[in-house]
């Protein structure tokens, strides 16, 4: 695995409280791209201590978390939610302005 940057350093570091990690898969879902808010998840799962720590909190197989937030990944809604969940997080919906 590469070493990360500095810039890569201080986002994991931000990424690390909730708050930052919802307000970072908020601004990504709002871009409406989903290979933006896939590179979020797989930038949050890191910081909230690896992809094994949250599948293991979400309660599905680690390589079922790789595979779906990978860049070809669909995940299906359960599969998000409980994801966000491992992460300490939840989804809203709120309308748009």
């Amino acid at each position: 695995m590469r070493e990360m940057t500095r810039y890569e350093n201080d986002l994991n570091e931000w990424l690390k409280d909730s708050d930052n990690a919802a307000e970072y898969l908020t601004a990504s879902i709002e871009e409406g791209d989903k290979d933006s808010v896939l590179l979020a998840l797989r930038r949050v799962a890191l910081a909230q201590g690896g992809m094994a720590s949250v599948a293991q909190k979400a309660q599905v197989p680690r390589e079922s978390l790789y595979r779906a937030l990978s860049q070809r990944g669909n995940p299906a809604l359960t599969s998000l939610l409980s994801i966000l969940h491992g992460m300490g997080l939840r989804m809203t919906i709120q309308p748009e302005k």
